[in-house]
């Protein structure tokens, strides 16, 4: 066994251990931590199969912003466990049914991408030339080929994304942003209308009340 596949199975072991102890922690905050060590494992695994474009972007754009901004979200609120807990039962089939659905497609993902590997192994084995596609492929830095496969081939379900995303942000921005009855604002306008007998009135009042003037005759007899 060379060392990049001992780092492989060590990484994707933590990576697996983190990825259980993340639904299974009690505790929100260390259910998020667990995730930020998933996102390292899965950076350092993208980073053997020489992606180092999508490890980096893995650690500077989920690690780096997303996981620290909802773990201060977790951290802020004031999360009730045992009522997040009531159903957990309840739901556990359909979320077992899920689970199971969606590793027997990364099943089938990764069955059909060794196949694919083990026969341009064969080829370069047996002697055969690589097509010209191929060759040029092997050429291009993984950042700029990276480009050319989103912006390119799948430049519509890129868009399609975006389109998807700004959506779902304009959605959260109108839902989070309602007008509460107990929330006090200030008009601009009502403001430099104001004119100052609106604001301030004078009183006149005497300089000795009434009542303390007997008091001070009464001390001086």
């Amino acid at each position: 066994m060379t060392i990049p596949t001992a780092l492989f199975y060590l990484f994707s072991a933590v990576l697996l251990f983190a990825a259980f102890r993340v639904i299974t922690a009690r505790n929100t905050v260390h259910s998020a931590l667990y995730l930020v060590l998933a996102f390292f494992q899965a950076s350092t695994i993208w980073m053997l199969l020489q992606a180092e474009f999508l490890s980096i972007v893995l650690v500077l754009v989920y690690v780096g912003a997303v996981m620290v901004l909802f773990l201060f979200v977790v951290m802020m609120l004031d999360i009730n466990i045992d009522q997040m807990r009531q159903g957990f039962w309840r739901y556990f089939p359909v979320a077992a049914l899920v689970g199971v659905f969606i590793v027997l497609e990364m099943a089938a993902v990764l069955m059909q991408a060794f196949q694919i590997g083990g026969a341009t192994a064969a080829a370069q084995v047996g002697g055969q030339a690589l097509t010209p596609a191929a060759h040029a492929a092997a050429q291009i830095p993984n950042t700029e080929l990276l480009g050319r496969v989103l912006y390119g081939a799948y430049l519509y379900p890129v868009e399609i994304a975006a389109v998807i995303l700004l959506v779902a942000i304009i959605a959260a921005i109108a839902l989070t942003l309602r007008r509460r009855k107990d929330t006090k604002t200030v008009r601009v306008a009502d403001q430099l209308r104001v004119r100052r007998n609106d604001r301030v009135r004078l009183v006149k009042m005497p300089a000795h009340s009434q009542a303390a003037a007997p008091a001070a005759a009464d001390k001086g007899e």
